[in-house]
């Protein structure tokens, strides 16, 4: 998660909103990393989890992340938990919850829904309160 904190202060530091991700594959060693880009970007997909989500599958030639953790400091929201699936990724690791937008069991609990083919392990709360902090403190500064 501190990885991801790292990510989180280049997002920042670039003026986009601080989520910072990690991909570990299943020995632990950081395949793909990613911060939220879609101010730097103009793209509205570039969210920190799919940023690294696709740096992980570039890195190991494929797009089943299968074994693989994804570290992120903020809750997936709809779309990120749908990359998730569809990744194959066997556990998401996030810090903050987000009760305004999050899918991994917030607003929503897309990846652990039965009727799909594919379901991660999820951990929450890890180094939540500098997760959150990092966010408030963000948005703070910008009102």
């Amino acid at each position: 998660m501190r990885l991801a904190l790292g990510e989180a202060t280049s997002a920042a530091d670039a003026g986009d909103v601080p989520v910072g991700a990690v991909v570990l594959d299943p020995a632990g060693t950081v395949v793909g990393r990613g911060h939220n880009e879609r101010e730097a970007l103009g793209d509205p997909t570039a969210h920190a989890e799919v940023v690294a989500i696709r740096a992980a599958a570039a890195a190991l030639g494929q797009w089943r992340l299968e074994g693989c953790t994804l570290v992120v400091t903020l809750e997936p929201c709809s779309m990120c938990a749908g990359a998730i699936v569809l990744a194959r990724l066997a556990r998401v690791v996030f810090g903050a919850y987000d009760p305004k937008a999050g899918a991994v069991g917030s607003m929503w609990d897309l990846v652990r829904d039965r009727r799909l083919n594919h379901r991660p392990e999820v951990v929450t709360g890890v180094l939540e309160g500098e997760c959150a902090a990092a966010l408030t403190g963000w948005f703070y500064d910008r009102r």
